[in-house]
């Protein structure tokens, strides 16, 4: 039987650009670029801003030099400035005001804001489209730049992984404020969860909450990048191994969403996904698939096992 839910928000278009704070600018900027195969675009200051060869806007990547690896913040484009406002108002509304952010290089203006967990999030309409120069324009002009073939040659960010203290707050505040469908959940035998996997499309996942299990906040657990297929993930795994870049976890294959992944630390200390795959959900009513902890231990299907330090280990680093 086909329920009926009160009308969804639409006002989210897709994860846009981020940011992240690494200590060795220069090493970083090296793996998002050699290995990566990254191209960057402007530099200002401490800043380098960066674009993947599949990005329609002018750049999707901004390295900071800092004193300890983290997460900058995260945006979403939306998908009018009517949208903009709307989520603003509810933000403002609900408790959750934040501040409005000059543009940057083409993008913004934004609206800066945190989630439960102290995570930046920025929202913004307005954006500069990318115009490849002379001699990076595509044969096919519907691409938006010539095929880079440099690196692991990642086309665009895929998703972001952030670690909380309370994961279903942080699900509900991106439910019931921006209507991301939630695909599936981890529930501890507390009723307490443990992960979330979400998504403002029919993509599997674009925002994910997994469980902060040091005494930090707002950390980061990793960003994705995707790649056209799986054996462009394994080609990854050669060139990190090569270039001697510590290699955390895969290539294998994830249980929840189900795609290929390959797990590596940037210089700096970011850990960085290069990814491929992961289910579509196209039923507008789709129901969350809720892991007991039992289920989950069990891990269905293959794949290699995690190292117990990848569900510890975050940026910035914290010892306890």
């Amino acid at each position: 039987m086909t329920t009926h839910p009160t009308e969804p928000i639409r006002d989210l278009a897709h994860l846009g650009h981020h940011a992240v704070f690494t200590p060795e600018p220069e090493a970083t900027l090296s793996y998002f670029t050699e290995l990566l195969g990254m191209n960057v675009v402007a530099v200002d200051g401490d800043a380098h801003y960066l674009r993947a060869f599949g990005d329609y806007e002018s750049w999707s990547l901004k390295i900071v030099a800092s004193d300890a690896a983290g997460l900058g913040y995260v945006s979403w484009r939306v998908v009018s400035p009517q949208a903009l406002e709307r989520r603003v108002s509810w933000l403002e509304a609900n408790g959750h005001g934040g501040r409005w952010v000059e543009p940057d290089h083409g993008i913004g203006p934004s609206y800066e804001f945190s989630d439960p967990d102290g995570h930046l999030f920025r929202l913004y309409y307005e954006t500069e489209r990318y115009t490849a120069p002379a001699g990076e324009a595509p044969v096919i002009p519907t691409n938006f730049q010539r095929y880079a073939g440099r690196g692991a040659n990642v086309r665009h960010v895929d998703h972001v992984n952030l670690l909380a203290r309370d994961v279903r707050a942080c699900r509900a505040f991106w439910e019931e404020g921006f209507g991301l469908r939630t695909y599936e959940i981890i529930r501890l035998p507390d009723d307490s969860e443990a992960g979330a996997w979400m998504s403002s499309s029919i993509q599997g996942h674009e925002l994910i909450y997994t469980q902060e299990k040091t005494s930090g906040s707002g950390r980061l657990h990793h960003f994705a990048y995707l790649v056209d297929t799986r054996e462009e993930v394994l080609r990854a795994a050669e060139i990190m191994a090569d270039a001697r870049v510590y290699i955390e976890a895969g290539p294998s294959r994830h249980t929840a969403i189900q795609g290929f992944y390959l797990y590596t630390r940037e210089p700096g200390g970011n850990r960085i996904e290069v990814a491929n795959g992961g289910y579509l959900v196209f039923a507008p009513d789709a129901q969350p698939y809720v892991w007991t902890a039992e289920e989950w231990a069990k891990k269905p299907g293959w794949g290699a096992p995690i190292p117990p330090e990848f569900h510890i280990y975050g940026t910035p680093i914290v010892e306890d």
